[in-house]
């Protein structure tokens, strides 16, 4: 188990009193049954200036939610996977600009729907091969299947395509994805989708290990994230979260227990995209990591460059202009997207209080995390309802944090 010690954030160069405000922000989630339970921890320079958590982590059987509840951190297992991708690529084993059929053939000779109904799509040939950095920013032309908004979303659902499926092999669902059409011309349009899930296949190929463990060995392990899995062990099932969603009438309810759940046993596919289970602590220490240039507590993850690299914009504009205006509760002007982070380039054009060049990403879960290294500041929202555009409890937070900043 990880431990978080709160230190006075006056010397993190917060306002004590600002700060204080997440607090009654928090319990009036939970008292008015818009959460079942929450934690929030800010760290800066090198500190945790807030640690608190509130509400239940499972309202049947009244657990409490803690700074140690183990939640499903969803989509915000792509950031992990892309260090692992990033790790390979400071070996020389590939460029980002490599085509991903050399390494995975089944990715050879895609084609483009543009346009025909459910029963035939019509489809040309894709322009040029998908790189890495495709799948990194995707821009690759990949869809998830959860998206209902195109005919080839419909094709992923009618082909199974699930990375968290119960049954099959990262090998197989990866293939199944390969005979898809794509979405779009690769590096056209972003598009969120399967990209990171076969990132991880793409790793385990590489490396020639099975990418759980892969993942383990030279990301989860080395940085002591103790709680971090894609299973839950049985020691850890006490504190594992329940998931809620609302019903039609706004009422919390259960989306996926605490103890029947699927993640008790080892999964069939490790999700590089989507599944692992983490802590406060445990993500924490990865956006130490981040914010570390690649090192944390003497160990060395990735050289500071290629951090860097990782860190910057790697779209002609922002997300907005590459098709995607808004994803779930946040608008995307002035937002780009780097090698598996969101980058704010604006904040006057997000609307929203941040600082040019810090990253972040969510999960479906509702959980959130940002860095940002000019500030010297990570945040990390822990909480489990689903789906993560059901309240905009991420841009409130966001706003309560920037606001106590003092020095």
């Amino acid at each position: 188990m990880s431990a978080l010690s709160e230190t006075d954030p006056s010397g993190a160069g917060f306002s004590p009193d600002r700060l204080a405000r997440i607090g009654p922000w928090m319990d009036r989630l939970v008292a008015q049954g818009r959460l079942a339970g929450l934690s929030v921890t800010v760290a800066r320079r090198g500190r945790i200036a807030f640690a608190r958590a509130c509400g239940q982590a499972d309202l049947s059987r009244g657990t409490p939610f803690t700074l140690d509840t183990v939640t499903r951190i969803y989509s915000m297992t792509k950031p992990l996977t892309s260090v692992a991708v990033m790790q390979l690529y400071e070996q020389g084993l590939f460029q980002l600009d490599d085509p991903v059929s050399r390494i995975l053939p089944e990715f050879t000779d895609m084609r483009v729907a543009v346009g025909g109904n459910r029963a035939k799509l019509e489809t040309e040939p894709a322009r040029r091969p998908i790189t890495v950095r495709d799948l990194l920013t995707h821009t690759a032309g990949l869809t998830y299947g959860f998206m209902e908004a195109t005919l080839v979303d419909a094709q992923y659902r009618a082909q199974g395509i699930d990375f968290l499926a119960r049954e099959g092999t990262l090998a197989e669902m990866t293939e199944r994805v390969a005979r898809m059409p794509l979405l779009a011309q690769p590096g056209s349009a972003w598009n969120y989708s399967v990209a990171t899930d076969v990132l991880g296949h793409y790793v385990a190929v590489l490396s020639g290990r099975p990418f759980a463990d892969y993942l383990r060995e030279n990301v989860i392990d080395p940085l002591g994230m103790v709680d971090t899995d894609f299973q839950v062990s049985p020691a850890l099932m006490p504190r594992f979260c329940a998931t809620y969603a609302y019903d039609r009438e706004r009422r919390l309810s259960l989306f996926d227990d605490s103890v029947e759940t699927a993640f008790a046993q080892p999964p069939a596919i490790a999700s590089g995209g989507g599944g692992l289970v983490s802590t406060a602590a445990d993500y924490q220490r990865f956006c130490r990591m981040i914010l570390g240039g690649g090192a944390l507590d003497g160990t060395r993850l990735l050289g500071r460059k290629t951090v860097a690299l990782m860190l910057a914009n790697h779209l002609p504009g922002d997300l907005a202009a590459m098709g995607t205006p808004r994803f779930a509760e946040t608008s995307y002007t002035g937002i780009g997207f780097g090698l598996g982070f969101s980058v704010m380039l604006d904040p006057a054009r997000a609307q929203i209080l941040g600082t040019p060049g810090e990253v972040a990403w969510g999960g479906l879960a509702s959980t959130a995390f940002w860095i940002d290294p000019a500030e010297d500041l990570s945040v990390v929202l822990m909480t489990q309802l689903v789906p993560s555009s059901a309240l905009p409890i991420r841009r409130e937070l966001r706003v309560l944090t920037y606001a106590a900043l003092e020095a």
